[in-house]
């Protein structure tokens, strides 16, 4: 049987605290076209309390994350038609060995450069790693490299990304879920009404919170920013269920201000600082 997920707690902080103390959170996204996704996930990133935020995005759209972006440190990494290049994987290790967790995956793009990319943070990544969208699609590619990674993981996908990754739901989101995590030693965070947390130990938990008003292009990148930022400060377990449970519970904060056809990503993201406080 599946737990709810309770509201979780937030330490209160200490009076001598410095940034340091709340995690150095990586986050590699965007492309050209599809500059929302760097955005709402960084901003997801901050909102939810974390010290230091670094965004790394393609040169062709780095001034667009910059202008974006005032508390996220935003770095550009070389690129090629509006993409993430070869050459960018250098950087991106150099940064990640020094950061407490990483996200990768929100609008990068496809291809077998994008997934090259995605596959050297997977091997080289020591820290806690959140997968999320595009990430998905390169993960469904080596999925054995999950495996062997030497770090805790957290893939987010939806209900057909899932699928892309070999996923079953013949027996149900719950049992697929446990399955997969279990199978591949990660945590699977299945999206849809009623999220399933499934962790690889066999525990799994279902999210009481979210509406149907979420159901919009940014929701996922939120989620994924979130995840990111709260793991650093709560633990692995806590902070993607903390992430899972908060995301939900500031949607519905933001369906009650606009109705759940107008409310945005944006929204969910302002509503954060009222259901943490």
């Amino acid at each position: 049987m599946l737990t709810v997920i309770e509201k979780p707690a937030l330490p209160s902080r200490r009076r001598d605290a410095h940034k340091g103390d709340f995690g150095r959170v990586l986050i590699i996204s965007g492309s050209v076209g599809y500059t929302g996704a760097p955005s709402f996930a960084s901003h997801a990133a901050v909102r939810s309390g974390a010290g230091l935020v670094f965004l790394g995005v393609p040169q062709d759209i780095y001034a667009i994350e910059a202008v974006k972006n005032d508390e996220a440190m935003v770095f550009p990494l070389p690129c090629e038609s509006g993409r993430l290049s070869d050459g960018a994987i250098s950087e991106i290790l150099a940064r990640l060995s020094k950061c407490d967790c990483c996200l990768i995956g929100p609008g990068l793009g496809l291809g077998d450069t994008i997934y090259n990319i995605v596959y050297s943070v997977i091997e080289a990544c020591r820290v806690p790693l959140i997968i999320d969208a595009d990430g998905i699609t390169a993960v469904s590619k080596r999925i054995e490299l999950l495996s062997g990674a030497k770090c805790p993981i957290a893939l987010t996908p939806h209900e057909g990304e899932f699928l892309r990754l070999g996923g079953d739901l013949s027996k149900g989101r719950e049992h697929s879920a446990r399955d997969f995590a279990e199978k591949y030693g990660v945590t699977l965070v299945l999206k849809g009404q009623g999220t399933i947390v499934a962790f690889p130990g066999g525990e799994a938990f279902i999210n009481p919170t979210g509406n149907p008003g979420m159901a919009k292009g940014g929701s996922g990148d939120v989620l994924a920013g979130m995840t990111a930022g709260l793991i650093p400060q709560l633990g692995f377990a806590e902070g993607v269920k903390a992430a899972v449970y908060y995301h939900g519970l500031a949607g519905d904060r933001a369906a009650e201000k606009y109705g759940e056809y107008a409310m945005t990503p944006s929204d969910t993201i302002a509503c954060l600082g009222e259901v943490l406080r």
